[in-house]
């Protein structure tokens, strides 16, 4: 049942600019380094000498976690809308499916969708080094943990976004919380290990990586049990 809800929710977000968005993130941040190091190739090239494809890495993986919490977000909300601009809330709901279904199979659907954005971006990596010439020393096993692990750490925004955009028909708590977070994880260094905006950075590397995955993990899965706790009972139609 679980199944055919989740491939129920695919065909409903056709032509909902969902897609465009899972394929805009990565599109966007590869074409910001392309222009960063296109008007700097020299300088870039020189300062990274030791390890250009590491320095690549290093430029792109800076705005991975604003760009995940941003897209979390904005999936979050039209994902939402599908039901809430239709009025289709009571048609879904008298079906003979829970709720709680209905709410892990569209948690699924994120899931898929930024999995599919952060796999676009690994390709985009790979696809812009070779165009800047850095050589066919591909550090594939890098470059696909540095545009994975951040999502992981960010499972309980996940969570909540599709909480709050899912329960209230306002799409505007859902985006001020996103965006408020977004702009809030620039900071993640200043912040304590607990801050759950910091382990998106924490899940990359550093002595509590492991920590920061775990954690993640059943931080994102108990919002989620709280999220499907509370739209099984409200009236969300």
């Amino acid at each position: 049942m679980w199944g055919r809800v989740l491939s129920t929710d695919f065909i409903k977000i056709r032509g909902k600019g969902i897609w465009f968005l899972v394929f805009l993130g990565p599109i966007g941040l590869i074409a910001m380094q392309a222009l960063n190091f296109g008007l700097r190739y020299d300088y870039l090239m020189e300062a990274y000498k030791e390890d250009v494809w590491g320095g690549l890495i290093v430029n792109i993986v800076i705005f991975i976690p604003m760009s995940l919490i941003m897209g979390i977000t904005l999936l979050c909300s039209l994902m939402a809308n599908v039901e809430h601009q239709t009025s289709s809330w009571k048609q879904l709901l008298a079906l003979p499916v829970s709720r709680m279904t209905v709410f892990s199979a569209k948690f699924g659907l994120g899931v898929i969708l930024l999995l599919v954005s952060c796999a676009l971006l690994v390709l985009g990596t790979i696809a812009l080094g070779l165009g800047l010439q850095l050589g066919t020393d591909i550090p594939y096993q890098d470059i696909v943990r540095f545009c994975f692990l951040p999502f992981i750490g960010t499972l309980p925004i996940l969570a909540l976004q599709l909480w709050l955009s899912l329960t209230y028909s306002n799409q505007a708590i859902s985006v001020s919380m996103g965006i408020t977070i977004a702009i809030a994880s620039l900071f993640a260094a200043k912040y304590d290990e607990w801050v759950p905006m910091k382990w998106p950075n924490m899940a990359l590397d550093g002595p509590h990586q492991i920590e920061a995955i775990v954690a993640s993990l059943f931080v994102g899965f108990t919002v989620l049990l709280l999220g499907m706790a509370h739209f099984s009972r409200k009236d969300v139609a």
